[in-house]
């Protein structure tokens, strides 16, 4: 962008002030002041995958000189699916990820150094931590990475899946949560449904899922019931907390993201000790039992 010299006069500096104080005191029938707006959902952050689609995230505390995240599903690990039970907690990887700009096109390789959290107890997710970081990234490429939501997603927002691998956008709204989500022997809890729109199809999984609002990310896409079948591989089914099982064909669904700000630490690190950290964490990993338990 062009910048232009300040030629700023005693006079215009007069009349810049006369107008603040101005509006200050302008009457309650002025015009209102129109709503902000929603934030502009592109590919900028996006990644894609070998097998997937993913995403460079960080969280509201995240400094610019952090180690930058690369998100995806713990399905899309190159080593495999994960069993039930099984936590990967800061594996050493070098798995490359194909950056993207806002119009879909590449223009880095990213490269990880370990895997820092992956699973699919639980959750559905593969957090890896990056050789590069976020003030690099923005500098060399001019991308910022893309924010966690903080807060619980609401039902009946808006919402994006954006898939690096394929770059399609896919819109639709959270039509809801599901207790349990169970597909051949994983389950997942407090799914996100969407309403119909989101097509998704083999190749989106991992996809950020960003409220269209915010532009923040608030849940990651990971699965669907493509043949209506219950309960078994590509064919997820919705436990109740009664233990009912429900079938929808054609539904698609992902995973929440916002409980990695309880488990994350400085410096782009997980800490799965912390009380609050609420993601499935290995055998090995003792949690701290609060004084007034033991």
């Amino acid at each position: 962008m062009a910048r232009r010299a300040l030629l700023t006069t005693v006079s215009t500096l007069v009349g810049v002030v006369a107008s603040i104080a101005f509006a200050g005191t302008a009457s309650a029938s002025a015009a209102p002041t129109a709503p902000p707006k929603a934030a502009e959902v592109t590919f900028a952050g996006a990644l894609k995958l070998s097998n997937c689609s993913g995403s460079v995230v960080r969280l509201s505390t995240s400094k610019p000189e952090d180690p930058a995240l690369a998100m995806s599903n713990g399905h899309c690990l190159e080593s495999g699916m994960p069993a039930p039970g099984k936590v990967i907690v800061n594996q050493p990887n070098q798995r490359s990820f194909e950056l993207l700009d806002a119009s879909g096109n590449s223009v880095a390789t990213l490269r990880a150094t370990k895997i820092v959290y992956a699973t699919m107890t639980g959750t559905d997710v593969s957090l890896y931590q990056l050789s590069t970081t976020y003030a690099e990234i923005q500098s060399q490429h001019g991308i910022a990475a893309l924010e966690l939501n903080e807060p619980h997603p609401e039902a009946g927002k808006a919402i994006s899946v954006v898939s690096g691998y394929w770059k399609e956008i896919y819109k639709c709204s959270v039509d809801g949560f599901v207790f349990e989500l169970r597909e051949g022997g994983w389950s997942w809890k407090d799914s996100i449904r969407y309403t119909p729109g989101c097509a998704t199809i083999g190749g989106t999984s991992g996809s950020p899922i960003v409220d269209d609002a915010s532009g923040k990310v608030v849940g990651v896409n990971n699965t669907a019931n493509e043949d209506g079948q219950e309960c078994t591989m590509n064919n997820p089914c919705e436990v109740d907390e009664s233990g009912n099982i429900t079938v929808k064909p054609d539904a698609r669904y992902g995973q929440q993201t916002y409980l990695f700000y309880g488990c994350m630490a400085d410096k782009s690190e997980i800490d799965l000790a912390k009380p609050e950290c609420k993601l499935a964490k290995p055998a090995a990993v003792a949690v701290p039992v609060p004084a007034s338990a033991a």
